[in-house]
């Protein structure tokens, strides 16, 4: 005898698996759908490679550079594969990449069940069942490791950067008000986050909008405040009109790392003016050495872009010259990527990729020394190390000069007991590489 289903038996959510590509940003904008997902009592799962045949697959794209975006189409279309053949129920799309080209998406690929774009959350979780939840700001399920968060301050850009995509995709800036990433930051430290690594696209700019100033340094003060904060930590920092207040907050707060990510992108001033940076060379040469004198052991990371239009060997040799001479403590070099509907898009992209390829391994290949031989003058000191996971022999963690994932890493023996993820170890270098510290408890 078949046993009869009432029609009133709530019927089973499925599961909704999320797939986070592109920056920390986008990690940060997965996590609060997750948040929000659990607040409705649904099933939320992180990048799960056990699929079901009911799954619901989130995939929350970037589309800033040409590799970015071809990685994103490669996921839909792997998903939408997968949905062809009945391994998973259905697929949704949102981030940068549904954006900025959501039509010809729809156009070129079917069988996707929804194309959200980055200010669409609400409307994303109406489609599969569930409600926004005001009470929930500020609340969100990490996928980070619990000790260090990603830590989202303001959305979108104003900057008129001639190579750059992010205002067609994130709109312009908005920052959020300070009382609200104060509660944020509680909910955090009471979940255990022990670093907040603050992001934006433009950390500088941040109050502008909602308190008529630059009104980043506040923002810190308040946020140190929160009990069990131990790190606060700075990226993506513009540097026009970079707030030198913020440099004060670091020398007065303990838990204000001296780190700082200024991304650069190029030193010479017809370079600068064509990507319509709002600086000159010698502005940018002024301002490193202000943060230097002012926060003398701060640990300076940029990145730099080869081959933009225009780029002359006189112009690569300068800015690798300046990099010789600046030594930052960290540095990433990317080469330049044509993208529709910006300023320089109208340009002539006359720099051939593998001429733009080879400026990038020689800066690169400069900037390795450099950190060779400062991390070599770190042999014999110690430093208060976050341990972030045990991996094969060693435990892995960081210094307050180190930003997860693209920066230095300290090696501990694991096969002595002193130390777990999340927690903070004294640590004496021993022994020094150009990317990796190797040291023992103090």
């Amino acid at each position: 005898m078949k046993t009869k289903i009432s029609a009133f038996m709530p019927a089973v959510k499925p599961r909704v698996n999320v797939i986070t590509l592109g920056c920390s940003k986008n990690i940060h904008d997965s996590e609060v759908l997750m948040g929000q997902l659990q607040g409705n009592k649904m099933n939320v799962v992180h990048e799960a490679e056990n699929l079901n045949s009911d799954d619901i697959i989130v995939i929350n794209t970037c589309g800033f550079i040409d590799n970015a975006k071809q990685e994103s189409i490669d996921t839909i279309l792997q998903y939408s594969q997968l949905k062809d053949e009945g391994r998973v129920g259905k697929v949704i799309v949102t981030g940068c990449l549904s954006e900025r080209y959501k039509p010809e998406l729809e156009a070129e690929i079917s069988n996707v069940d929804s194309f959200f774009g980055t200010n669409d959350l609400q409307n994303l979780l109406t489609s599969i069942g569930a409600d926004y939840k005001h009470e929930l700001v500020g609340e969100r399920l990490l996928t980070t490791p619990s000790h260090f968060s990603y830590f989202k301050i303001a959305e979108g850009c104003n900057r008129p950067c001639s190579f750059c995509a992010i205002p067609l995709m994130r709109g312009k800036h908005v920052s959020k008000p300070i009382e609200e990433l104060v509660k944020e930051a509680k909910f955090l430290a009471k979940n255990g986050t022990k670093e907040l690594i603050l992001i934006a696209q433009d950390l500088t700019y941040y109050g502008l909008d909602l308190y008529s100033k630059r009104n980043l340094a506040d923002l810190i003060r308040h946020l140190s405040d929160v009990e069990g904060i131990e790190w606060i930590r700075l990226q993506y920092a513009y540097p026009s009109g970079f707030p030198m207040d913020v440099l004060d907050v670091m020398n007065e707060r303990s838990n204000v790392c001296n780190y700082l990510d200024m991304p650069l992108q190029h030193i010479t001033d017809n370079m600068l003016s064509s990507m319509r940076r709002g600086i000159t060379r010698q502005k940018t040469v002024d301002l490193v050495n202000t943060i230097r004198d002012k926060v003398p052991d701060i640990a300076l990371r940029t990145t730099l872009i080869c081959g933009y239009p225009g780029e002359t060997e006189h112009d690569f040799l300068e800015m690798k010259d300046w990099v010789e001479e600046t030594r930052f403590e960290r540095l990433g070099c990317f080469t330049y990527s044509h993208e529709e509907k910006t300023h320089a898009h109208q340009l002539n992209d006359d720099v051939p990729e593998e001429v733009k390829q080879e400026r990038v391994d020689a800066i690169m290949g400069v900037q390795q020394y450099i950190s060779y031989e400062k991390n070599q003058e770190k042999i014999g000191q110690t430093f208060k190390v976050l341990i972030d996971k045990k991996e094969g022999d060693f435990f892995i963690g960081r210094t307050e000069f180190d930003s997860p994932e693209v920066d230095n890493e300290v090696l501990l023996d694991a096969n002595i007991d002193y130390a777990t993820p999340g927690t903070f170890v004294n640590v004496q270098i021993d022994r020094a590489e150009d990317f990796d510290l190797y040291g023992s408890k103090v």
